[in-house]
């Protein structure tokens, strides 16, 4: 019987984690099948991936693109292979381990059991739940999704989220072809367009851990994008251009 349920994870230079993740995953109950966006990783991901996919052949698949294009892109690509494929229930997660694969079931069962259309694994819902962030970047995180909710009025906590659980009827009602985020605003985006079209928002706690390896893609011009790109959004939903 086929699964419900897909997580999209996008990797670049995930080579010390993909296999134990694909593991973890596979293990869960109910099941959860994984798409891999590759983004041409020169340290081995993709072959690491493909390995993996010689295991479960049925439920691990891979999309292998040209150089670095974006997260943003990388997600819109496996929300329509997702689509394609008529999963009900489409999730997000980082290939690092900051997200605990074990909660996958929890944000999904929110959303199969009717509560929400798009479940969050919020870092922010109760107090502050991260482990091994500096102070400093802990500051600018907070501060960010403190900005991106009083200007755009999305009413969750942990607007930059990268941890989801999406009924297919969101993405279906959502022209994916409008979003131009492409780095951590991609997340700010979907929530907005999700909560703007009338579909129900719920948060889940969950503890989110520092990547234990490799390194972060956080970047200056990401923190640019996220700034200008709740601005953007917000007048395109004042003038009904969004």
């Amino acid at each position: 019987m086929k699964s419900k349920t897909i997580v999209i994870i996008p990797t670049y230079n995930e080579s010390h984690n993909v296999s134990r993740l694909v593991d973890v995953v596979m293990d869960l109950e109910p099941e959860i099948d994984i798409l891999f966006v590759d983004d041409g990783s020169p340290d081995g991901t993709a072959d690491l991936i493909k390995n993996k996919i010689k295991e479960y052949p049925e439920r691990v698949n891979i999309i292998e693109r040209e150089g670095k294009q974006g997260l943003g892109t990388a997600y819109v690509r496996g929300f329509e292979y997702a689509l394609e494929h008529d999963y009900d229930y489409v999730c997000e997660m980082d290939a690092d381990f900051s997200h605990d694969p074990n909660d996958l079931p929890r944000l999904v069962e929110v959303v199969e059991n009717g509560t929400a259309d798009l479940a969050i694994g919020s870092r922010y819902s109760k107090g502050i739940s991260i482990i091994n962030w500096p102070l400093r970047r802990l500051i600018l995180s907070y501060c960010a999704n403190l900005y991106a909710r009083i200007i755009t009025g999305i009413p969750v906590k942990d607007t930059t989220a990268g941890f989801k659980c999406i009924h297919h009827k969101v993405l279906e009602a959502i022209d994916l072809k409008k979003i131009r985020s492409n780095g951590y605003a991609f997340q700010i985006e979907i929530h907005f367009r999700a909560w703007k079209a009338g579909f129900k928002l719920s948060e889940v706690s969950i503890i989110f851990k520092e990547r234990e390896e490799g390194v972060s893609k956080m970047s200056k011009s990401i923190v640019r994008e996220a700034i200008w790109r709740v601005w953007t959004l917000k007048l395109r939903s004042i003038f009904g251009k969004l």
